[in-house]
């Protein structure tokens, strides 16, 4: 597995000359393991979960649930232990003595937690004040909170951070908000893109691959088939309306990505029956095929309901798509504020915006193609060497600390 927001930091890190530990925490293993992560060298420390955590975790059908009731779905369960456990369970989701262990086994001398409104965070603060290591977090997208400990743990932990990396300036302005943090603990820093990856192949090479028409329009959407959160829903709406209203046009809708909705978007693609939306039901790991299927396709789209600062869309502006996105956290640093734009901001859950949007650049050659030059232009403000830099410069400009190691 490659690229996504993860192995952008932890090459971004590389390139500045970071050691990179990734620790990971599961139910699945007794025993803690190491591996090496074959594309980037860098070191994969798997951990076992701890005994309270495994007991705890036997109760629940689905801890990630948003709902209480969905959390223990299939258990019988009472009602009052059910509000106690939910908000129990993230802080022993991390075993802090285990962990402990294997950062002073590596020399561990800086923590980055993945975000910072999730009950590790508290957890990881906790474990840097007592053993003095320093502990960062970044933001990608958990911008709520799932157990009521944290209205007492979080706003510590927050104090005592040493600093977060946050690409969307409204999260930046709300976690200012919320707890006083001074604006120099945070850096305003975008997620890092390997550009590298996703060098476009001419358009007509890359259909001919396929086997797509050269004269079909294709808009393109990857990632987790999670329908409420990708608004998948509302991109299958909105294409709905536009191939009504142009029901003699060639344009294809392309759904690439796997994920825990898999099986209620295969039914709702079965209930519409509408042949111009082709879904690739897994998760892409092979880089020039996803690269080849981008520099098919003539519009990017994206209708998520929540993000933090995505990356697929960069992916997409890599290779010389234009985007259309709704108006979620990230979107605006992505736009970018240099006229034109590379691409299209709706309104999110506006489904008529967005087919008005899709109308637009899949009906104007010229414009689509136009805002895909501005667009791969843009990307390279997202450059692991850019990027990496401003990180690696705001790490150790907040901590003493030497020989860098990332969590």
């Amino acid at each position: 597995m490659s690229g996504g927001w993860l192995f952008g930091y932890v090459q971004a890190l590389q390139l500045t000359g970071f050691g990179v530990t990734i620790f990971c925490f599961s139910s699945q293993t007794r025993v803690t393991a190491s591996r090496r992560h074959q594309p980037t060298g860098a070191e994969i420390c798997l951990i076992p979960a701890n005994r309270p955590y495994r007991w705890m975790r036997r109760f629940f059908s689905d801890p990630y649930a948003w709902a209480t009731d969905d959390m223990f779905a299939d258990r019988e369960v009472p009602r009052p232990a059910k509000k106690f456990l939910r908000h129990l369970l993230p802080y022993f989701a991390t075993p802090p003595w285990s962990l402990r262990r294997e950062l002073s086994r590596r020399d561990v001398r800086m923590i980055l937690c993945q975000e910072y409104e999730y009950a590790r965070f508290d957890v990881m603060i906790a474990l840097g004040s007592l053993f003095r290591i320093p502990v960062f977090a970044t933001f990608q997208g958990g911008n709520w909170q799932t157990s009521r400990l944290e209205k007492i743990t979080r706003p510590r932990a927050i104090r005592h951070c040493a600093g977060l990396i946050i690409g969307p300036g409204t999260e930046a302005a709300r976690v200012q908000a919320t707890y006083g943090i001074v604006p120099g603990k945070i850096a305003r820093l975008p997620n890092p893109l390997d550009l590298t990856e996703w060098q476009p192949v001419p358009r007509v090479e890359a259909r001919a691959k396929l086997g797509l028409p050269v004269t079909a329009r294709i808009a393109l959407s990857h990632g987790r088939i999670d329908i409420f959160r990708k608004g998948l829903d509302l991109l299958l709406d909105a294409w709905s309306k536009l191939r009504a209203a142009h029901p003699n046009q060639d344009r294809r809708l392309v759904l690439i990505g796997a994920g825990n909705d898999a099986a209620e978007l295969r039914s709702m693609l079965g209930r519409q029956g509408d042949p111009s939306v082709f879904w690739m039901d897994r998760y892409v790991r092979d880089r020039p095929l996803m690269r080849t299927w981008l520099s098919a396709a003539d519009v990017y789209v994206m209708a998520s309901r929540h993000e933090g600062f995505p990356v697929a869309p960069l992916e997409g502006m890599a290779c010389g798509l234009p985007v259309i996105a709704t108006a979620v956290p990230g979107i605006d640093e992505i736009m970018g504020d240099e006229v034109p734009l590379p691409g299209i901001t709706v309104p999110i859950a506006d489904v008529p915006a967005l087919a008005g949007a899709l109308e637009r650049l899949l009906d104007d050659i010229t414009l689509s193609r136009d805002l895909g030059l501005r667009a791969k232009k843009r990307a390279q403000d997202f450059s692991l060497a850019s990027v990496g830099t401003q990180l690696g410069d705001f790490l150790l400009a907040h901590t003493t600390a030497v020989n860098p190691r990332f969590l």
